[in-house]
């Protein structure tokens, strides 16, 4: 009898300790937004900005130039050329990092970097480096790279383990930058020419916005090693390059989870002729939703581009799906891109508004992971990227009200089961 109570005690204990670990992983670890936002101005008017970089911050600065790389054939290359070029410092943050032809290319030139003097640090969320050989690690280390691995699984931390770094940052000799979508891994490779070949948008970046990225990386490398990144070869002096004002904006469960849906939402609200959305994972919550009906409503166009059935995620393709119907109601125009897996994650705004980086619009990238994403106020780049976002846009099929009323009863069924895991896609 005694042995029988000292089971349901252990089970009880077990059982507790697990249902505790969940809600630290999965409950939100702070206030979510419950209110949708008044429309008081618009893209154009002064006050948006001001309220891009003061109530949210960090501050929007001037004297910036982005160039835009499409896919792999110009991606690699040029971050590959300025890692080749540096002369001080490396630091690099990325979510997806695998022993692949690309990856092995990546870790060859940080360690001849490495090995030249130059400090470099590197970091790898947990997860999406798993499928990295610890030998091609330890041989980065091994040239005086210094790589941590964010969250790496430990009984002291068990409440972080949802927590992911999805950022996507590279900066060389503080004085260039690269941020967007796309990982370390072969699919990204080439011209998005086929199934196996990925279509994904990234930035180079110069000017004083650098130092703002910068920032957002050292963030999270003193969280997780201790070391402040700090100093000249870390933040040097930054001249004006272009014309363009800049915003290098961060989210973290631990700083601020909810500021990038709150940026998300000051954005559609404050639209007044379109807004053309590339979506990679799209599942809006309610008040997101309510939001892009009520930009319909008032006359805004509102196009949005997520993946075809060529995606990595069959549930988060149900779960999106499902909650397209008030939209498509509403006059929204949703299309899948149909050649490859589409990874671009964009949102332009009246021309003149972009916000480019890792965040996907799920409650993922809103609450539970690190993200970061770079915005621009021009109207010469923002009507590039709507051009780009044209283009894609006559490579996507799209799906109409009565199409999405008349799914199979499988896929509504699977639809609906899919969405219940939505705080968590």
């Amino acid at each position: 009898m005694r042995a029988s109570k000292v089971t349901i005690s252990i089970t009880t204990c077990i059982l507790t300790l697990l249902v505790g670990f969940l809600a630290l992983n999965f409950m939100p670890s702070e206030k979510q937004i419950e209110t949708q936002l008044t429309r008081q101005y618009d893209i154009h008017d002064a006050q948006f900005r001001r309220s891009m970089g003061v109530l949210l911050g960090p501050p929007i600065i001037e004297g910036n130039h982005v160039e835009t790389l499409l896919n792999g054939d110009q991606i690699f290359p040029a971050m590959l050329a300025a890692i080749r070029g540096a002369r001080k410092t490396i630091t690099f943050e990325t979510y997806i990092y695998w022993s692949e032809t690309i990856g092995e290319e990546f870790s060859a030139a940080l360690a001849e970097r490495a090995r030249a003097g130059v400090k470099v640090h590197v970091m790898l969320d947990f997860i999406g480096s798993i499928k990295m050989s610890e030998d091609a690690m330890q041989k980065m280390r091994d040239a005086g790279v210094q790589l941590q691995r964010y969250h790496k699984p430990a009984w002291w931390k068990l409440a972080r383990l949802n927590n992911r770094t999805h950022r996507k940052l590279l900066i060389v000799d503080g004085v260039v930058g690269f941020t967007g979508g796309v990982g370390i891994a072969d699919q990204w490779r080439g011209n998005a020419q086929d199934e196996d070949h990925w279509r994904d948008t990234h930035f180079r970046v110069q000017g004083p916005v650098v130092g703002q990225m910068q920032a957002v990386f050292t963030d999270n490398w003193t969280k997780a090693t201790g070391v402040v990144l700090d100093g000249p070869m870390y933040f040097p002096p930054l001249q004006a390059v272009g014309s363009m004002p800049a915003q290098m904006f961060s989210s973290s469960p631990t700083g601020g989870s909810e500021s990038m849906h709150l940026m998300y939402l000051m954005a559609i609200t404050a639209a007044r002729t379109s807004i053309n959305m590339s979506a990679s994972y799209f599942v809006p919550d309610e008040l997101t939703i309510r939001a892009l009906i009520a930009a319909a409503k008032r006359g805004v166009k509102v196009r949005i581009i997520t993946p075809g059935k060529e995606i990595d995620s069959d549930v988060v393709r149900l779960a999106s799906r499902e909650r397209w119907g008030d939209l498509l109601k509403a006059g929204i125009e949703i299309a899948e891109y149909q050649p490859t897996m589409y990874h671009v994650k964009a949102l332009i705004v009246d021309s003149l508004m972009v916000s480019v980086g890792s965040t996907n619009f799920d409650n993922r990238s809103f609450s539970i992971n690190d993200e970061a994403n770079l915005n621009v106020l021009d109207a010469e780049f923002a009507k590039a990227q709507d051009a780009i976002f044209d283009q894609d846009w006559q490579r996507a099929r799209r799906i109409t009200y009565a199409a999405w009323q008349n799914r199979s009863w499988a896929e509504k069924l699977s639809g609906e089961f899919a969405s219940l895991f939505g705080s968590q896609l």
